[in-house]
């Protein structure tokens, strides 16, 4: 790499575009993207044929000189000659998101193609998308032959200076780690404190890739794109790697505009009527019949859609003998069916990763005799190329027999409910079954859920039972967490059995609350401090707001609401009694509110237009 490639790290983005604009820089072949905005610029070079990229926002460097660069069967892109570059070009995409956190989804960048050749013939061509405040890339390879090839990635992220990342395994605590100081692997997408902004680096549309994560490279400013799993990547002819994404804002709260781009990214689902996809909120039954009656007159009771037999309703999971197309005898299973159609009541059914290998081409179409409406996979392989590449078709063939989908465990969402709008959540997340505390709860929404819905497994205590173990934040604190964080599936009274849960007025907010949204506003918070989300549905608004470990103040603006309407609005809060106190005030567009959460407190709100006094 040139010297005049490295000096340009010690230039400002106005002379360094001014270079690019006087044409000094045309033998080093270097590009700018300027996102539709101008907010954006994405800087890519291949000075000695090793392509990198550099990102600048609002006049701030980002990122320092990054590599771009895959090895196919030994072979990297060292060397690599431009063979063309194709110009960038203004696209507006927009897409219906009925199932989402809005009603429609809006994406404006601005796409450019660098094509390259390697010494050895292979022909890559990277993909480029540049949005105001997002970066999107990926790699297509076409290797020909009749032989599988092995492909592997070293796409780097250097940052100025040494960056505060929220380190986190799949279902792990989040640990804040400077990265010169680490010694571990971070999970995609992991969010970023870098010279005064925050970055998210994430991972859209993997379908048939491995799971990758972060290591620290060569110094403490940079991370490194591992395998942790699969040593390389193999495939025939041709392939198309998952999208590396960066996002930047200058706050922990606007950071939450890149929680849709991997949905942006994804690929449209087949044209046809996806309106049998419905999304909703889940109680657990316990493995028998009666169990299961109980549950469903509790979801008609509580404005519940589904319910749902766990591990242990066709035997021990992890045993091979044991078969998914069988039912235990404590289970009458068609009369539970029967009876939850009777009253509109779904009845999900989980499947073991070993059940479902042996067994999943046979097990769809029973259950679509028997009646089921959705499927629940446990401890899937989410981090090597066979148990990803084994998902997609399993998540797709699922979809075709019109059953909804729940996937378990280490598997993380990169943006496919889109393409396959039946996968309603996964879980890929610490949730109350792993008892968080305030501090993870309140860090989840700026990391793990900016990729996309997650089932949290709530918790919420009755009188028979208050899951202490579970449970580390207050009762309003819980309820405020089925608003801030998104699913379209919610599995509420994890552990709980319905005929405990007596004290309905605690509960109330679950009566009303949706799961899917016609609108959405990340009002206020930082990492691991506290947090403020408002959702629409229909005419109604709900507002949940929880604080970490410590108290929390804000004041919040309503401009969101609907300008000249008065609201009633019933606050759900701590009493200070460990218990829920309701009240309603009257609020309008114009009005501020204050909150003063206690440590691990919480409030939910439910906004109703009109006088209701």
């Amino acid at each position: 790499m040139s010297k005049m490639f490295f000096g340009l790290k010690s230039l400002g983005v106005l002379s360094f575009t001014c270079l690019l604009q006087c044409g000094l820089l045309s033998a080093q072949k270097i590009y700018s993207i300027s996102s539709p905005g101008n907010t954006t610029v994405l800087a890519v070079s291949a000075p000695g044929g090793k392509p990198g990229y550099q990102l600048s926002f609002k006049g701030k460097r980002i990122t320092g000189w990054s590599a771009l660069d895959i090895a196919v069967d030994g072979v990297s892109l060292s060397n690599a000659e431009i063979t063309r570059y194709d110009k960038p070009v203004l696209h507006h995409d927009s897409f219906a998101s009925p199932l989402g956190e809005q009603d429609s989804l809006h994406s404006i960048y601005q796409q450019a193609r660098l094509r390259l050749k390697t010494t050895a013939g292979l022909s890559v061509t990277i993909d480029f998308r540049v949005m105001d405040s997002s970066v999107a890339f990926r790699y297509t390879v076409a290797a020909g032959g009749a032989v599988p090839h092995e492909l592997r990635e070293f796409t780097t992220f250097a940052f100025p200076s040494s960056p505060l990342i929220y380190q986190y395994n799949q279902e792990s605590v989040f640990t804040p780690t400077r990265v010169d100081t680490f010694s571990t692997t971070t999970d995609l997408p992991v969010t970023i404190k870098s010279n005064g902004n925050y970055c998210q680096v994430g991972e859209a549309v993997n379908l048939d890739y491995t799971k990758a994560e972060l290591v620290r490279g060569a110094n403490g400013n940079t991370l490194v794109i591992k395998f942790p799993r699969d040593t390389a990547v193999r495939f025939y002819n041709n392939i198309e790697t998952p999208w590396r994404t960066l996002s930047v804002a200058g706050s922990a709260i606007a950071l939450a505009h890149c929680r849709t781009l991997s949905l942006k990214l994804a690929d449209a689902p087949t044209p046809g009527d996806w309106s049998w996809v419905k999304g909703g909120k889940l109680i657990r039954a316990q493995l028998n019949t009666q169990s299961g009656l109980d549950c469903i007159d509790f979801a008609v009771k509580h404005h519940f859609q589904y319910i749902m037999f766990d591990a242990g309703w066709y035997g021990a999971e992890f045993r091979s003998s044991s078969d998914p197309g069988q039912v235990i005898p404590a289970i009458d299973l068609p009369r539970v069916i029967a009876y939850g159609k009777e009253h509109h009541i779904g009845v999900v059914l989980y499947v073991n990763y070993i059940g479902l290998k042996a067994k999943l081409d046979t097990i769809l179409p029973l259950y679509k005799q028997w009646g089921v409406a959705g499927l629940k996979f446990g401890f899937v392989d989410g981090l090597t190329q066979s148990g990803l590449t084994w998902l997609s078709q399993a998540i797709k063939k699922v979809q075709q027999y019109g059953f909804i989908l729940n996937i378990h465990d280490n598997y993380k969402p990169t943006g496919l409910s889109r393409t396959y709008p039946a996968l309603l959540t996964q879980e890929g997340i610490r949730g109350d079954e792993n008892s968080p505390d305030a501090f993870h709860n309140t860090t989840l929404p700026f990391t793990r859920y900016f990729a996309g819905a997650a089932d949290f497994t709530y918790c919420f205590p009755n009188p028979k039972n208050t899951f202490s173990k579970n449970i580390k934040v207050s009762k309003a604190q819980q309820l405020a967490l089925s608003v801030v964080y998104y699913s379209p599936l919610q599995a509420i009274f994890w552990y709980g059995q319905p005929n405990d849960y007596t004290n309905d007025s605690e509960i109330e907010f679950y009566d009303y609350v949706p799961t899917t949204w016609n609108e959405s506003h990340y009002l206020a918070g930082d990492i691991g401090k506290g947090i403020a989300v408002a959702r629409r549905k229909g005419d109604t608004w709900y507002l949940g707001c929880a604080a970490g470990l410590q108290d929390w103040q804000a004041v919040l603006e309503l401009s969101f609401l609907r300008t000249g309407v008065p609201y009633t609005v019933t606050v759900y809060e701590d009493d200070g009694n460990q218990s829920i106190r309701k009240r309603t005030i009257q609020l309008s567009s114009r009005d501020k509110l204050p909150l003063k959460l206690s440590a691990k407190g919480g409030q939910a709100f439910i906004f109703r237009p009109g006088n209701h006094e």
